[in-house]
């Protein structure tokens, strides 16, 4: 399988430029590919722990960023 198209655009002489990744460019782009699902899924699981302790003490959201602020 053929690697990803970069677009290259030159603004001050609007020069197009389309060309394949490197292959180091596509293991850079899956590498911060895959850390930002991970960090998108610890962010999840964060707010989803933060969501039960909220429930857990019968305040409302409000209340809780109340005394979070």
């Amino acid at each position: 399988m053929a690697n990803p198209i970069i677009r290259i655009h030159n603004s001050a002489t609007n020069e197009v430029i389309d060309r394949e990744m490197t292959d180091a460019e596509y293991v850079q782009y899956q590498a911060e590919k895959t850390k930002a699902v991970a960090d998108a899924d610890a962010q999840t699981a964060k707010d989803a722990a933060r969501q039960a302790v909220i429930s857990k003490l019968g305040l409302t959201q409000y209340e809780a960023q109340a005394l979070l602020d």
